[in-house]
């Protein structure tokens, strides 16, 4: 008999949230169940859109339910922890949008109720699933560097969108802009580098470009250093154009540079590329298979939606997206007090 289909319910439908539907919509073996927008436009949007799911206007109307196994959560950074403890509370298996919470108690918190209550807590550090970010991975964990030493992961791009009631540019919502998109490039710089231990100290700066809200940090570089010695430069400007990233990692052995470009973010039709240098040769590893955070998004809920039916990895887990906060808030403590700050 043919497995029943995971049933996926999302809470919050705004741009991203739009993006989430797109892709369980696409997963094989996924069925969109329930959408929960407070919004009317955008609950009559999703209506449109998705005429065979449940349309309603609170989460808790998704956590009473007993039809729903996953539960995606894309809202503002301020509702995670709120709404994700409830939906591991009720027993529902989470998919949470980064950053996984606001503070590293927060987080401990939901991996503690995953764990008790035997459910798969993911994190969409989608980077991870990336055909291109994936591939520098595998080449460093394949010994092609030596021992990795030194990354360097930068981004350089247009500012970033208001959000639904412009949220992200309200401090008090977004928790600090460090945990906006700098967070997956530390998600980043530790996988990369977890041959040379663990980050243990960060050292940051940054300044913004708006004279009446300093808090929002359109310029930030960051120096994290691991136990082993290696160490990672995380920097990004919101004051530039398009959406440019390059991640660039030196080992004993070898060299990678990696770098992806687009008109936008979320573009389907990128270029990009990824060199590789064994200390003789220099070559272009071809990378088949188009990369873009929409493609690994889609990859994502397809590999949650197996792990519900089978069991499995998860490519970002509960601990990763805790990390990532961990880091970004040592960042954000750094850039207040101009000191090295450990993690």
């Amino acid at each position: 008999m043919p497995e029943s289909p995971v049933r996926f319910a999302l809470v919050g439908y705004g741009a991203w949230g739009r993006c989430h539907a797109e892709a369980i919509a696409k997963a094989d073996g996924a069925r969109l169940a329930v959408i929960a927008e407070r919004s009317e436009e955008a609950q009559a949007a999703a209506r449109e859109q998705f005429p065979d799911a449940d349309v309603v206007d609170d989460y808790r109307r998704v956590v009473e339910r007993g039809d729903v196994d996953v539960v995606d959560v894309v809202l503002p950074s301020h509702l995670h922890h709120e709404v994700a403890s409830a939906v591991l509370t009720s027993g529902k298996h989470l998919l949470l949008e980064k950053p996984m919470c606001l503070s590293v108690e927060d987080c401990d918190d939901l991996v503690r109720l995953a764990g008790e209550n035997g459910l798969l807590l993911a994190v969409n550090h989608e980077f991870r699933l990336s055909s291109l970010w994936g591939k520098v991975k595998e080449l460093v964990d394949g010994g092609f560097v030596g021992e990795p030493q030194y990354v360097l992961v930068e981004l350089s791009r247009n500012p970033y969108r208001l959000g639904t009631d412009g949220w992200r540019f309200d401090i008090n919502r977004v928790g600090n802009w460090i945990l906006e998109e700098p967070i997956h490039f530390f998600d980043l710089a530790r996988w990369y580098l977890e041959p040379a231990g663990r980050p243990e100290a960060v050292y940051a700066a940054a300044n913004s470009r708006q004279p009446g809200h300093p808090e929002l940090q359109d310029n930030f570089s960051a120096i994290v250093r691991f136990t082993g010695g290696a160490y990672a430069v995380v920097s990004q400007t919101l004051s530039a154009f398009e959406h440019h990233q390059t991640v660039k990692l030196t080992g004993t052995k070898g060299a990678l540079w990696a770098s992806w470009s687009g008109a936008m973010d979320r573009t389907r039709h990128p270029t990009y590329f990824l060199k590789a240098f064994d200390g003789e040769k220099l070559e272009d590893v071809p990378i088949t298979r188009t990369t873009g955070e929409l493609f690994e998004l889609e990859d994502h809920v397809a590999m949650l939606t197996a792990a519900v039916r089978r069991g499995g990895e998860l490519p970002s887990s509960g601990e990763d997206g805790r990390w990532s906060v961990a880091i970004c808030l040592a960042a954000a403590r750094s850039v207040e007090t101009g000191e090295v700050v450990s993690i």
